[in-house]
């Protein structure tokens, strides 16, 4: 019990350190979220812009969908992600197959965010013909109305979630000047492991699909 304690007083200062790198302070601007890891061997910053409320709360096997301000196309829009999908949160990962978000900001007309996997992560963005519409509307939004559609997770007549939106300008110019346009360092480095389509593929077995 004493070496127990000993080894303990001696790893605890070294431990604690590394957790708190692990966990980056988040940057609150108004509803929004900054996290942002500097890569000491690139010299390289990624971050994540996450709405302060999810879009679904997580549970038993299913991680919550965040509403995120992300990269595409050289443009800051939003889209509805999960990230880091595990082997019990791969019924996410399902959505990619099939799955698709709706977004409005209203009075202006909804558009389509058809789901994919990246890496381990499963990512709803706007097609590329609505990135100028969705980048232009988001900065001076007050709400959002977002309806997640596929495999077993919500539908075409369920009631959209709304989320307040507060702060999002500045959100976004805080974000750029961590990470400069171009510069891809939209989300940290995902955890090494399987990637989303081999959890996928695993689940399909699994289910004999």
């Amino acid at each position: 019990m004493c070496r127990t304690a000993t080894l303990l007083a001696i790893a605890l200062p070294l431990v604690l350190p590394l957790a708190a790198q692990a966990q980056p302070a988040a940057d609150e601007i108004g509803n929004w979220r900054l996290v942002c890891a500097a890569d000491r061997m690139t010299d390289r910053t990624a971050c994540t812009l996450l709405h302060d409320r999810p879009v679904e709360p997580s549970e038993p096997g299913r991680p919550a969908l965040a509403l995120e301000i992300m990269e595409r196309g050289g443009r800051m829009v939003p889209a509805v992600t999960a990230r880091d999908l595990t082997l019990e949160g791969a019924a996410r990962g399902l959505l990619a197959l099939t799955g698709a978000a709706q977004l409005r900001f209203p009075p202006n007309r909804l558009f389509e965010m058809p789901c994919g996997l990246e890496g381990r992560s499963l990512v709803c963005a706007p097609r590329a013909e609505d990135l100028p519409r969705a980048e232009a509307e988001l900065p001076a939004a007050d709400r959002v109305l977002v309806r997640v559609q596929g495999l077993g997770i919500g539908g075409g007549g369920a009631e959209p979630v709304e989320l307040r939106l507060s702060g999002t300008a500045g959100a976004i110019a805080r974000y750029r000047q961590q990470v400069p346009p171009g510069s891809g360092g939209s989300a940290p480095p995902e955890a090494p492991g399987l990637d989303g389509r081999e959890l996928l593929g695993r689940i399909m077995r699994f289910l004999g699909l």
